[in-house]
């Protein structure tokens, strides 16, 4: 396990993460840190980044309604559609438990300096 420190609206934030995953927590942290800087300093920590998050998923969203839909290919057979539905599965639940991770993070607060 790494811990990675990101400064987000201008408050260090303690975060706890797989080994080798620093970098890519510490993109997602830029990327919350853009958006928190957007709203400004006046509000409350848990405002700002509600607000943030708020961001993002809106973003997300415009994303997913303008993307072109996938491209038809023929649907996998038995076994092959069973294992291609079983990594998604697998990835869907590794995302929403990364997810979780971050905002447990996020709910313990600033790191003490």
């Amino acid at each position: 396990m790494s811990n990675v420190t990101l400064p987000i609206g201008g408050r260090p934030f303690a975060v706890s993460c797989a080994d080798g995953e620093e970098s890519h927590i510490e993109m997602l942290g830029r990327m919350i840190d853009e958006r928190a800087r957007k709203i400004g300093g006046q509000q409350n920590e848990t405002r700002m980044l509600l607000f943030a998050a708020l961001m993002l998923a809106d973003e997300l969203h415009d994303a997913h309604n303008v993307a072109p839909p996938p491209m038809q290919t023929a649907a996998p057979a038995g076994d092959q559609a069973a294992e291609a539905d079983h990594r998604i599965t697998q990835r869907v639940n590794a995302l929403a438990e990364r997810i979780e991770k971050l905002a447990t993070a996020l709910e313990q607060g600033p790191v003490s300096a």
